[in-house]
Formats: C-alpha cells, structure tokens, sequence
C-alpha cells in the first residue's frame, strides 16, 4: 500500500511539472518591460525592467525575443538620436550585456538558429516613405554586420523553423520578402496586392513623415488601416490595400501567414509555388499573428476590433473571436506546449496596458492582468 501511495504522488508531482509559464512584455510608452508570470490560472508581473537611457523621453521599446537557448533577450528601442538601437539582457539577471545602434524604427527581430545571426527590420517610421532595412548582427560582438534593403516600413517578421530563410512584410508596399539568411540576400518578392497599382498623393506641405516628431507620439492609439499615407508620400508610389503588418512561418506545412491589416484577411502563402493560395477573412485589421508550436493553431489580434481570434488551420475555420481586455489588441505569443496564447492590450489613453491569456484548446480568455502603457511587443521565454 505504501508503494502505491508513492508511486502515486511521484505520478502527482510529474503532472504538476510544467505550470508556470513566464512571458516578456514591452511597455511602449513606460520604457518597461514586464516580467509576466502565468501558472495555470493567474497571471501576475514578476518584475518590472526599467529599459533606454534618457530619462525625460520615451524611447518606445517595440520588439522583443529571446535567444534560442533562453540565456537572452533582445529589445529594440524604436526611438533614438535619430536611430533606433538594438538591446541584450541576460535572462538571469535582467540586467544589459550589450547595444549596437540599427536603423530608423527598428521593430521585431528573431536569431537564425542556423546561423546564430539576428534579423531586426528597420520599420522606418520616423522617415520618408521609401524602401527601409533589414539588420544583421552579430549577437556575441552586438555588432551591425549587413543591412539588407526590402520595402517600405518592413514591420514583422519571423525566420522559417530550420533557421535558413528570414521572412518580412513590406506594411506600405505591400510585399512578402524571403531572405536566405547564409547569403544574406532576397532570395524572392511577393506582390501581396496582385499586379493591380494605385498611385499615391503628393507629400503633404508639412513635411509628412520627416515633420512628425514621432518621439511623442502615443502610436497605440494609431490605427494603421485608417492612416492617410498618401499624404506622407516622398514620391509617386504603390499604395498597398492588403498594409500587410506581420508574417509568420508554419512549423511543419512548408507555408507561411501574412496579417493584411488593411484588407481584413489572413493570407497563406504557399512557398514551393510561392503564390497566395488561400484568403481567411478576419476581424477588423488583424496586426499580430502567431501559430502553435504543434502546427494545429493559428492566433491574430485584431487591432481594430480589440478581439483576438483563434483559428483551426486544419479547417481554416475560425473556432472564436475573444473580445479582449482592453481596446487595441498588439501582440501574440503562444506557449512551448501549444496550450496557451498571450495576447497584448495596448490600452487608450491613459490606460494601463494589459496581458489576456487565452486557452487555445477552449478558445477562451482564463486570466488577464495589467501593466505599464501600451503593452506592445510580447514573447513566450519558458515553461517550468
């Protein structure tokens, strides 16, 4: 009787092995980063990281991971003197390890694991509406070793499984760039819009996105499908309907899916035929997406609806829409485990910002909690 009981609780403690699941999270308009942790059913800030250099400015921390074998994370300050700069953390002590300066507005980022190189795109935000950057640097010296030119204001972007091709979306022209991460070259360009062209204004007389001091500016309250680009146009150029916001690669299926932000819809994209082979109509602007780890879910904010939704890619059905926390749905993470999406809530105004926690297997929010401004930029770090 006594072996069974023993047997028994070591069967108890292997099942409870695993509940806590610890995300990063950025404060865009704190300069923070949150420490969340999440256990199954509460979530709560562990610490919060006070992140930049200038006290009286806020330099917008906007894209954020962590280094393949955990012991770093990475963040990107978006505003700068006039870049923006690139930031390691240790994990274990939270404290910085290293800088190196990038482009203008650099946004998400992610290391090859089969290079042990880091891509950031230079999002560009801050300057004349013509094609912008990806960054390559090296993570051990955190030094620029290429940039390599894509389309105009590339925000997100993430590398295909084995760690060979860096995928990005061009927001304003509209484009899916693939870039083979040993050469360090586009390898292929995907119109996202078809061939169809529209024209865009003249630059507005202030100036357009060269006047605009964007270091004051509170970008979650902007709603990227309602800007009026034409009028920060540099010169006559396409004007993309899709304003594609985010790439993600499956983990299996040899495809990859875009957020049209403007269009309202999820693109898959085929890679061996390289063409859109299929269009999953979404809330209003979807901005973020991610996909499990076990390839079975797909998750998109939906910026302009403050929802997320949790698609079966099975299916392609959508099994719900969760009306988020707060107004302003950013980010999305997905746990190791493939049973837990984390989801971003900027906030408006002078409200907090917010982490949900979404049950994917329920397809239902199970804990929230609040934190600094404009909660942004998320990534999962580990389970344990």
């Amino acid at each position: 009787m006594r072996s069974l009981l023993l047997i028994f609780l070591v069967s108890l403690s292997s099942i409870c092995v695993g509940q806590n699941y610890y995300i990063y999270v950025t404060a865009e308009s704190e300069d923070e980063v949150a420490l969340i942790k999440f256990d199954g059913k509460e979530a709560v800030v562990e610490k919060t990281i006070p992140v930049g250099v200038w006290p009286a400015e806020i330099e917008g921390p906007h894209g954020i991971n962590v280094s393949p074998d955990g012991k770093y994370w990475y963040l990107s300050l978006a505003h700068g003197n006039p870049y923006g700069t690139l930031y390691k953390y240790s994990t274990e002590t939270n404290e910085v390890v290293g800088t190196v300066e990038l482009g203008l507005f650099p946004a998400s980022l992610q290391i090859s694991e089969a290079t042990g190189l880091l891509y950031c795109v230079n999002f560009n935000l801050h300057g004349d509406m013509v094609p912008s950057t990806v960054s390559v640097v090296d993570p051990e010296e955190m030094i620029e070793v290429q940039r390599i030119e894509t389309g105009v204001m590339p925000h997100g972007s993430r590398i295909s499984p084995d760690g060979m091709h860096h995928y990005s979306v061009g927001m304003m022209s509209g484009e899916l760039f693939e870039i083979n991460t040993l050469r360090l070259k586009v390898d292929r360009v995907l119109k996202l819009d078809g061939e169809e062209k529209k024209e865009m204004g003249e630059m507005a007389s202030t100036g357009g996105m060269a006047g605009m001091d964007h270091s004051k500016m509170n970008h979650g309250q902007m709603d990227h499908s309602k800007m009026n680009h034409g009028s920060m146009n540099h010169e006559k150029m396409f004007h993309s309907k899709v304003k594609p916001t985010w790439v993600i690669p499956h983990p299996t299926n040899n495809k990859v899916y875009v957020a049209g932000n403007g269009s309202d819809e999820i693109l898959e994209v085929d890679l061996d035929k390289w063409e859109i082979t299929n269009r999953l109509k979404t809330g209003k602007a979807p901005y973020n997406v991610d996909i499990s780890p076990d390839g079975k879910y797909l998750v998109a904010t939906y910026k302009g609806s403050g929802e997320t939704g949790v698609w079966d890619l099975s299916k392609n059905k959508e099994l719900a829409r969760v009306k988020n926390t707060r107004k302003v749905s950013h980010g999305v993470t997905i746990s190791s485990d493939s049973k837990y999406a984390f989801i971003s809530v900027e906030g408006i105004g002078g409200e907090p910002g917010t982490m949900d926690v979404i049950d994917l297997k329920k397809a239902a929010k199970v804990a929230s909690v609040d934190m600094g401004k404009q909660a942004g930029g998320i990534i999962f770090w580990k389970q344990e």
